[in-house]
């Protein structure tokens, strides 16, 4: 039954029950909504939240959007776990009145005897005598005071002077008369912590960290050496080290190098042929160490302010203990041979996926149990490969019983996949989630990219990667050492995430054959040990560039944002520009990227000056984080971004204040 005010387009609404909104600790999360009704009375909302495990409801006021009967608020989230919220609308009876007397007073004189205006003068006076039963202490006596004016002889201007001024005015937003309260329908939001929606992400291989035997043949690595990696990844600024899987890995039609059918023997194959004699997804690779080793590694990381994530990926070598002990989870074809994994045309030989239709409960136990045990040994946060080709009904049976026990559990969803299934699976929990912005380069593709990316930021965060050991794109393979530090510029500051595979601080960029996305000599097959330290004495690394973009996002809580993010207007279209900024501390970032690698670029930037908080003809201070310049800008300025020196400007704004946030109540 539609109500007697309407309440519309609730934001953000995630479909239909159970899916809720996504949010991180600490942040101010928007809510949005239209509210309307008959006739031209005024009209007010409120927001109305309950925190988790909470009895008290917070209700915050809600401010008129810049559209007709639009609605704002920005909810404080300080709580862990699941919100729930409701919008709920009213009529306002003292603004409705005061609109009144204002339009009333000026159009008049106002010197008038009283007489005429007693009414609007009365009726003034019991909204305000209503109000103080709401309010207290000074409020109330300004209140009181009003009323009493209202009451005395003399003309209407005199008498409602003081019932119209800013003082009541704020009163009577913090405590408003309400009449005809709707009531709206209940929402939820999941408030997970930080991690979740923010951090830089390196991914390398423990194995390839050996370095080189006397005859210069490359050795097999363990968790010990590969705690220098967790050093320079450190000094680079990233918050997060990926691990590909470390279990062992079976011998069964194992790969060779470059994914070669046969293998030599002293092949050490694909990390994602999970399981041999060893044991499956709950045993680490003999060569990389054991269970005290693992965990020294990832105390190490903590030391250093990193976290570590490790993969989950549900698939087996024919070697792994499941294959014999629960033939049922495998697709058998009609010779009764184990079909193995496909992605067209990429044909897995090492690998068989698993199917979750024979024996569902059993197979959702034993990944339980796998997820648990590594949470068990210090790790919060899990890359999920490829969780498009699983049920998605497992995947959220999954994530929710995980979270029962462990809410700081992160899972990062590896869905290069089509939107409906990426926006799917982040219904369905995960917390955040790679996307196409790899393949991205053009500007209108990165602006329509990021712009549907904003759209759905009420339910996927993305986490920009520039490359991975699978995907090694053509515009790295073509575009020279300027592109790879100007796509990092792009990823580090358009998404709250973003991540690099080891080598690309090299530029690596050689693929196995012409076409290919595959990189020659891929670390999927065999160990590579790099020698970082040579090439940055060389000057052949990106690894400053990197440690300054992570340095400025860190200190900058803008670029950790993504609802903020909005485009601006150069006038050359290999030159990007787009801005950020942070409702909770202010803070506010222009970011201008070079898309062309090979030639300097000139051209004049537009900005939209009320999207930085700016009124129009502004001018204004501001600072470039990457060369320490310092400029007055304003509507149209002049940019040169060369690529032989520097690829983006990364600009401090002046801060945008935000909007008040009032309080109403508390209340059971």
């Amino acid at each position: 039954m539609t109500a007697r005010l309407v309440i519309d387009d609730i934001a953000p609404a995630v479909g239909e029950e159970p899916y809720p909104a996504k949010a991180v600790l600490g942040e101010l999360f928007p809510v949005r909504a239209v509210v309307w009704g008959d006739g031209h009375d005024a009209l007010g909302a409120t927001v109305v939240a309950t925190a988790p495990g909470s009895r008290n409801a917070l209700a915050l006021h809600m401010r008129p959007g810049s559209e007709p009967d639009t609605f704002h608020a920005l909810l404080p989230l300080e709580t862990q776990g699941l919100w729930q919220f409701r919008v709920d609308a009213w009529r306002d009876p003292y603004t409705t009145w005061r609109g009144h007397i204002e339009a009333f007073l000026a159009t008049s004189s106002g010197d008038v005897e009283p007489t005429p205006h007693a009414n609007e003068a009365e009726e003034g006076a019991r909204i305000l005598a209503r109000a103080q039963e709401l309010a207290r202490g000074s409020e109330r006596k300004t209140l009181a005071a009003a009323t009493r004016r209202l009451r005395c002889p003399g003309s209407l201007r005199a008498r409602a002077e003081l019932a119209v001024s800013a003082d009541v005015v704020a009163i009577m937003r913090r405590h408003p008369v309400r009449e005809l309260v709707t009531r709206g329908r209940t929402h939820r939001v999941f408030v997970e912590r930080g991690r979740a929606a923010r951090g830089a992400w390196y991914e390398f291989f423990p194995r390839s960290t050996g370095g080189w035997s006397e005859n210069g043949s490359p050795k097999h690595g363990t968790f010990a050496t590969a705690e220098a990696q967790l050093e320079r990844a450190a000094a680079m600024g990233f918050d997060v080290v990926y691990l590909p899987p470390v279990h062992p890995i079976g011998t069964t039609a194992r790969k060779g190098r470059n994914n070669a059918l046969v293998a030599d023997a002293d092949d050490v194959g694909s990390p994602w042929a999970i399981g041999a004699a060893e044991g499956g997804h709950d045993a680490i690779h003999p060569q990389l160490g054991d269970e005290k080793d693992f965990q020294r590694f990832v105390s190490r990381a903590g030391e250093l302010g990193l976290e570590v994530a490790l993969d989950l990926a549900l698939q087996c070598s024919p070697d792994h203990p499941w294959v014999q002990q629960h033939p049922q989870w495998f697709t058998t074809r009609p010779d009764g041979t184990i079909a193995c994994a496909e992605n067209p045309p990429k044909k897995y030989q090492d690998i068989y996926p698993l199917n979750f239709d024979n024996d569902p409960g059993g197979l959702r136990q034993a990944v339980l149990a796998v997820v648990l045990k590594w949470i068990g040994l210090g790790v919060q946060i899990f890359r999920v490969d490829n969780p498009h080709t699983k049920p998605p009904d497992f995947w959220s049976w999954l994530i929710a019983r995980i979270w029962q026990e462990h809410p700081d559990v992160v899972f990062l969803s590896e869905a290069f996949t089509r939107p409906a299934r990426l926006y799917g699976l982040a219904k369905l929990g995960f917390s955040q989630s790679y996307t196409y912005f790899t393949w991205r380069g053009a500007k209108r593709e990165l602006t329509e990219f990021m712009a549907d990316l904003v759209e759905h930021a009420d339910v996927c965060r993305p986490n920009l990667f520039v490359n991975t050991p699978d995907i090694l794109t053509d515009q790295l393979v073509r575009g020279g050492e300027a592109t790879f530090a100007s796509r990092a510029a792009l990823a580090a500051t358009l998404g709250p995430s973003w991540g690099m595979y080891s080598g690309y601080e090299l530029y690596e960029h050689l693929p196995v054959r012409p076409g290919s996305e595959e990189y020659l000599d891929s670390e999927k097959y065999e160990l590579r040990p790099r020698d970082f330290a040579g090439a940055l004495r060389a000057g052949r690394s990106l690894e400053p560039w990197i440690a300054k973009l992570n340095a400025i996002r860190k200190a900058h809580p803008a670029l950790g944002q993504l609802r903020t993010l909005r485009f601006h207007y150069p006038e050359d279209d290999a030159v990007i520009a787009y801005s950020k900024h942070d409702p909770a501390s202010g803070d506010a970032v222009l970011v201008v990227v070079t898309l062309d690698p090979q030639a300097p670029r000139e051209t004049t930037l537009w900005l939209d000056l009320e999207g930085i908080g700016q009124e129009p003809g502004a001018r204004f201070p501001v600072r470039d984080e990457v060369t320490g310049q310092e400029w007055e800008w304003g509507h149209g300025n002049y940019v040169r971004l060369d690529p032989a020196f520097f690829v983006a400007h990364i600009i401090a704004l002046p801060t945008i204040p935000a909007p008040t946030r009032e309080v109403l109540a508390y209340r059971r």
